[in-house]
């Protein structure tokens, strides 16, 4: 279980959260600017909060009043970031391998699960840049589950996306997370998105925890 309980004083607005999260899909569901982003920055351990904890599975990933604060690669956190963050120079291959540590018999069936299950086998020596959004999403969840993460963090994950492409990629989003059975936190603003891939739906409005539900 991840436990998140933290303060963070932003330059418009003070964020303050507290909620738990098991082997789901937690929806972090707000307008823009509402402290969302933020909210998995400090999961990451790319930003600090203020106050408060932050513990996965009993491990502390910061305490204020202990002055524990856990560096981002040691958390184990896979993050796919909005705008996917895959690096140009590198082939789709190359992109998805990044950052592992073992390149033995186990991650190299990792791999091809991951490639066939999201369909992008087919892409390993293209560059990004030849890449559809679409594909560019794939390419960067594989890179995230490659690392075998404890959590993954998605950012606005489908806003880039079209009709048809987003409602696929959803579907492929809940399978993944199905099979790997990890927690998954995902950023939107978008309402039907919310709905259809969050098991709990976190309403944030300028920082604050406006509500917890299951989506209806």
């Amino acid at each position: 279980m991840l436990s998140v309980d933290i303060t963070k004083n932003l330059p418009d607005f003070s964020l303050s959260l507290r909620f738990s999260i098991e082997q789901d899909i937690l929806v972090l569901f707000g307008p823009s600017g509402c402290g969302k982003t933020t909210t998995l920055r400090s999961i990451a351990g790319l930003l600090q909060p203020d106050s408060g904890q932050i513990i996965n599975d009993g491990e502390v990933f910061f305490d204020s009043t202990a002055k524990i604060f856990i560096p981002p690669r040691q958390r184990r956190i896979g993050y796919m970031f909005q705008d996917y963050a895959l690096f140009p120079h590198m082939n789709v291959h190359r992109n998805i391998w990044y950052g592992v540590r073992d390149h033995d018999q186990e991650t190299q069936e990792m791999f091809e699960k991951l490639t066939s299950l999201l369909k992008i086998a087919h892409l390993d020596k293209r560059s990004p840049g030849q890449l559809s959004g679409g594909e560019k999403q794939r390419v960067a969840l594989a890179r995230a589950l490659m690392a075998q993460p404890k959590i993954l963090l998605l950012d606005e994950p489908l806003s880039s996306l079209d009709t048809e492409t987003r409602r696929e990629v959803r579907n492929e989003l809940r399978e993944m997370q199905r099979i790997w059975n990890i927690p998954f936190i995902l950023v939107t603003h978008d309402p039907d998105e919310a709905r259809f891939l969050g098991d709990q739906v976190l309403y944030m409005q300028k920082g604050r925890q406006i509500g917890l539900a299951a989506p209806g």
